[in-house]
């Protein structure tokens, strides 16, 4: 346990980076500080951090990765619904994972005029999720699971180009336009 306590303190704070600011860490540099101070059982839960969940639920060993998980495919699944749904199209039943609240912040992003727009909103929409089931002993290696999915979280968001993404946009765009004519 003291070992955690001396990772912990070791990660730089990352929670007002901004957008256009560097991050003060990055994720191989996290995995590898953290792969020196963890025990092997967290060493192998840490070894499968995603952002992307199992598509079926299963015991990671950790409860924060356990809810984190499953609300992230309860908000992937919610997406898929919306979606299916303004293409008319059935996607089968809700799962009871898939809150009301989960259904609104789907139908917001969806419904958003930029895809940009609709990321920023998911990202925030995550980070207050993140924040809700972050375990209250921040010196735990659930604490510092929920370190690396903030980060992850962090580093997907500064992927976005709005330019490069438009530029991607008009292409995609003109080659159907293309197909079609």
């Amino acid at each position: 346990m003291a070992s955690q306590y001396y990772l912990v303190s070791q990660l730089p704070d990352i929670s007002a980076a901004g957008e256009k600011s560097a991050l003060p860490i990055t994720e191989t540099y996290y995995r590898d500080l953290c792969s020196r101070f963890l025990d092997d059982e967290s060493k192998k839960i840490l070894n499968t951090l995603s952002l992307t969940p199992p598509k079926t639920a299963l015991k990671t060993g950790s409860i924060f990765l356990d809810k984190w998980y499953e609300s992230e495919r309860a908000l992937r699944y919610a997406l898929c619904q919306v979606r299916s749904q303004k293409m008319k199209k059935d996607s089968g039943p809700i799962p009871v994972s898939c809150t009301q609240d989960v259904i609104q912040a789907a139908r917001t992003a969806v419904g958003m005029d930029s895809p940009l727009s609709a990321e920023q909103f998911l990202y925030e929409y995550r980070c207050g999720v993140l924040d809700n089931l972050k375990p209250l002993d921040s010196f735990s290696v659930d604490a510092v699971f929920a370190y690396g999915i903030r980060l992850l979280l962090l580093e997907r968001m500064r992927r976005f180009d709005k330019e490069k993404g438009t530029d991607s946009y008009h292409k995609i765009y003109d080659t159907i336009l293309g197909e079609t004519v």
